[in-house]
C-alpha cells in the first residue's frame, strides 16, 4: 500500500471551464495541490490567481495556522505546483520525467516543512504560525512519497472515455479505474446498460 508523511484529508471540489464541479479524490495531498490548475487534459478552472487564493488553499488544508503568501510565496507555488503536475502526467503515462521537475521538488522537500504534533499538551512547541514555505515542503515532501518506486503502477490516468485525469490508486486491490464514479464510473454504467439493451433487443 502507498504510504504518505504527510496527515491530511484528501480530496477536494473540482470545476471545469465549462462550469461542471465534482468532487475529485486525487488520492494524494500533493496531487490536490497539483489540482489548482490544470493538469493533464482536465480543464479545470485556475484557482491561484493571487497571494490571497494560495492563503486561502493552504488554510483549508493545514490542520495549523499557515501565515499569508506573498506574491514570491505564490511564484513559487505555482512552480511546485506546475512541476508537480508534469511529473504526475509522465508517471501516468510510463515516461521518464524532467530532471528539472524533479531537482524542484526535492529543492522544497529539502527546506523545513511544517512538523507534526501532538494535541493536548500544555505548552506551545515552535512556532505558533506556520510560514508558506513551510506548507510549500510538506507538499513538497508529499510528492516524494507520490512519485516513489512503491506507487510506480499506482498513478494512473482514468479510464473513462477522452479523460485524462490522473489520480493515485490507493484501493487495497488496486483495482480503481475511475476518477470518480459519479462522473466517469457512471458514464460507463450507462453505456454498458445501454449496449446490454441493445444487444438483447436484437437477440
Amino acid at each position: 500500500m502507498p504510504v504518505s508523511t504527510v496527515s491530511i484529508a484528501v480530496g477536494q471540489w473540482v470545476t471545469t471551464d465549462e462550469g461542471i464541479r465534482w468532487w475529485f479524490d486525487s488520492g494524494s495531498f500533493a496531487l490536490d495541490f497539483a489540482y489548482t490548475g490544470r493538469i493533464g487534459g482536465l480543464r479545470a478552472v485556475e484557482l491561484l490567481h493571487a497571494p490571497d487564493d494560495l492563503t486561502g488553499w493552504l488554510h483549508e488544508r493545514f490542520p495549523v495556522a499557515v501565515g499569508a503568501a506573498r506574491s514570491r510565496d505564490l511564484f513559487d507555488a505555482i512552480a511546485l505546483r506546475d512541476a508537480i503536475s508534469r511529473m504526475a502526467v509522465a508517471a501516468s503515462r510510463d515516461e521518464a520525467m524532467r530532471g528539472a521537475d524533479i531537482d524542484l521538488v526535492n529543492l522544497y522537500a529539502a527546506t523545513p516543512d511544517i512538523p507534526p504534533s501532538l494535541p493536548g499538551g500544555t505548552r506551545q512547541a515552535g512556532r505558533s504560525v506556520q510560514t508558506v514555505a513551510q506548507s510549500l515542503s510538506t507538499i513538497a515532501r508529499d510528492a516524494v512519497d507520490l512519485f516513489s518506486p512503491d506507487n510506480a503502477e499506482r498513478i494512473r490516468c482514468c479510464s473513462g472515455t477522452d479523460c485524462e485525469v490522473v489520480y493515485l490508486d490507493t484501493s487495497r486491490a488496486s483495482t480503481r479505474r475511475w476518477c470518480s464514479m459519479q462522473r466517469c464510473g457512471n458514464r460507463a454504467k450507462v453505456r454498458a446498460h445501454r449496449a446490454r439493451k441493445a444487444v438483447n433487443a436484437a437477440a
